[in-house]
């Protein structure tokens, strides 16, 4: 693609690197096929090719884009699909993330749509203030159907009933049971711990029965994905050097690893070093933890995975959490692990496509989330497993906002070699 930045505009950092991206796409339109909004609407300005246009106008132009521009943008979901998708090497990621910041730098929103903005970006990324939200939001379900549609789309992600609060939930350190092979450190994130502490138990019980002593660094939480994704790109970098600074008090006492078990969150944090690269003081710090971030999954695969003590079989299907699949390139490990485990493991139909949930994509644009969800609902039925694995919260609390019955990966990995049963299984 032909690009006409000024010598002055290619001098910012963030416009050469979006200026090399642009370049790299020849219009051959293969990610239109995998592009769920596209799949949707049928609008070529909503599938990446299209944007990819609409955000080099925006940047060749500079200054306040116009409202259309600003609508086909929050369409997208970040899936990332295109980038699988793509022969040339495009990175839509880093291009959408660019032109994300210029939006919320330059734009100026509805008052309401800022005020929610800014709630999610401040309450999500907070744990106590999302477990009082949480609370708040269990009392208000009963008057859902009186409230407006992205609030409503919020309260159909609150929980019926209060989770007790997980043995991992705060920090500290949580010894191997077997010999000792690894020393980890554990994300304690913010939204998972209030919706689903069950998953970080799992994850420090199993890696713990699997030699490896696991730690919780104190000052650590959110990994800045959610602002990211909203172009709040001074508060995703706080949100990251206060786990960078985190991780690295455990690193001077030997560290092999980082695990996360969301992988929208694992995806923010193997960026770490992009985000940081143009910063002379965080660069190096933060492309060493990008460096040791992984998944559970791809930390159980490299260990090995201890026999089965318990008789499963149960029939499974494994839903692939864009953020694990497109953002990470994890598509074999979880399978391979779940049939190590004695499970029935079934694809799912469109595999490739995205549930909807997209962090806070499911509040902000609830009416194509809700499609996305139904459409995956329906390939999910067709599987006929009536427990569906995924390693992403976020994907756990979409579609079991429509009936269907989620369980994170790592938890039948726990309960396959030694710990509780999941609940989704009775």
């Amino acid at each position: 693609m032909q690009t006409s930045f000024t010598d002055v505009q290619l001098a910012d950092p963030e416009i050469a690197n979006s200026n090399g991206i642009l370049r790299k796409c020849v219009h051959c339109g293969f990610c239109t096929a995998t592009c769920p909004t596209y799949l949707l609407l049928g609008d070529e300005l909503d599938s990446p090719r299209g944007r990819i246009y609409l955000m080099k106008e925006m940047l060749e132009k500079g200054g306040a884009p116009a409202p259309s521009t600003v609508k086909h943008i929050d369409r997208c979901l970040s899936c990332l699909s295109c980038v699988s998708t793509c022969p040339s090497g495009v990175n839509y990621m880093h291009l959408v993330d660019h032109a994300r910041t210029h939006i919320e730098d330059h734009y100026t929103r509805p008052l309401p749509e800022r005020l929610l903005r800014s709630m999610l970006a401040t309450v999500l990324t907070r744990r106590p203030l999302f477990r009082a939200a949480v609370t708040l939001g269990r009392f208000a379900r009963p008057f859902a159907g009186l409230l407006p549609g992205r609030l409503k789309g919020m309260l159909a992600t609150v929980p019926a009933h209060s989770a007790p609060r997980g043995h991992a939930d705060k920090p500290g350190n949580y010894p191997a049971t077997a010999a000792k092979v690894a020393r980890m450190a554990l994300l304690s994130g913010c939204v998972q711990p209030v919706l689903r502490p069950q998953t970080d138990d799992a994850a420090v019980r199993l890696l713990n029965r699997h030699g490896v002593d696991m730690v919780i660094a104190q000052g650590g939480g959110c990994c800045g994905a959610l602002a990211h994704h909203m172009g709040k790109s001074d508060e995703a970098q706080r949100l990251a050097k206060a786990n960078i600074i985190a991780w690295e008090r455990e690193i001077a006492s030997g560290l092999d690893a980082i695990v996360v078990t969301a992988s929208g969150c694992g995806t923010m944090i193997k960026d770490y070093g992009f985000m940081f690269r143009n910063d002379p003081e965080w660069a190096t710090r933060a492309a060493a933890i990008s460096a040791l971030a992984k998944d559970v999954t791809e930390v159980v695969a490299t260990l090995g995975l201890q026999p089965p003590v318990v008789p499963t079989g149960q029939a499974v299907a494994y839903h692939s959490a864009c953020s694990m699949q497109h953002g990470q390139g994890i598509s074999r490990q979880p399978r391979a692990l779940l049939a190590a485990a004695g499970f029935d493991v079934r694809e799912i139909g469109e595999g490739h496509i995205c549930c909807g949930s997209a962090g806070a994509y499911s509040i902000l644009q609830p009416e194509l989330s809700g499609q996305l969800r139904d459409r995956k609902l329906a390939a999910i039925a067709a599987t006929g497993a009536p427990v569906i694995a995924t390693g992403n919260i976020g994907c756990i609390g979409h579609l079991g906002s429509g009936g269907a019955n989620m369980v994170h990966t790592v938890e039948l990995l726990d309960w396959a070699t030694g710990g509780p049963r999941p609940v989704e299984l009775a």
